[in-house]
């Protein structure tokens, strides 16, 4: 079956430079299209794929799919901060400079009078994980106030939302039907959050990112190419705990 769907896919002008692969998903039920930060493809197919189905899925996504890829292989490195007094430290859409407290019982990382306060730490990863573990925190207790608006007007059931580390992705939708967020989103404007959020919702109505996920995202946000756009530019500078 694999091979079989990857020789429908390399029929398909597929750019000559990509890497690609197809592999199984038995829970699969629609084709799922992922590209990794470097670019490379992978097409999940269920186990009883039909490979004229999965070339016709994967032709009408091209134009998007290229785009993505491109995107994708031309973008910067990850963001790399120093953490010394006055670095800039972005939460909800707003810069704050960071400041450098000193280290005791009962202090923690806080924003206050427009300054992000870390206890000084011991090395650079250790104030990049307490720095981090405070966007999980303080975005939680957002996430969680926002989601039930958002889950109605996708028309869902709202879950919980969690947030955590989820290396190069931005949102997951769990199994047992929660939400979890990347705690570096929480860097972004409200409304790109939102989208983030959106996006999770609508996978609820449908697998996938093809017209059908597409248009309930549209339904649930009528500026969601906008957003889309505006995610884009903010994306590449998102910053994921790398320090030096």
């Amino acid at each position: 079956m694999t091979t079989s769907v990857q020789q429908a896919i390399a029929a398909l002008p597929v750019p000559g430079d990509w890497l690609w692969q197809v592999v199984v998903r038995p829970r699969r039920r629609t084709l799922g299209i992922e590209v990794a930060p470097d670019g490379g493809v992978l097409f999940a197919v269920p186990a009883n794929a039909d490979p004229a189905a999965v070339a016709d899925a994967v032709r009408s996504r091209l134009p998007r799919l290229v785009h993505e890829v491109r995107r994708r292989q031309e973008r910067s490195a990850e963001p790399v901060k120093e953490l010394v007094g006055g670095t800039g430290m972005a939460y909800l859409g707003r810069r704050h400079r960071l400041k450098l407290v000193p280290a005791g019982e009962g202090q923690r990382v806080r924003l206050y009078r427009g300054r992000l306060e870390l206890p000084r730490p011991d090395t650079p990863d250790e104030g990049a994980l307490r720095i981090a573990e405070w966007y999980a925190v303080c975005g939680s207790r957002w996430l969680s106030a926002r989601i039930p608006s958002l889950a109605s007007r996708v028309g869902v059931t709202p879950g919980s939302v969690r947030v955590r580390d989820l290396g190069r992705r931005w949102g997951a939708r769990e199994r047992d039907g929660s939400i979890t967020v990347h705690w570096a989103t929480m860097q972004l404007a409200p409304a790109l959050v939102d989208l983030v959020l959106v996006h999770e919702l609508c996978h609820v109505r449908a697998a996938g990112h093809g017209a059908a996920f597409r248009r309930e995202v549209r339904l649930a946000l009528a500026d969601a190419e906008e957003r889309e756009r505006w995610f884009e530019e903010e994306e590449p500078h998102l910053w994921r705990g790398a320090v030096r």
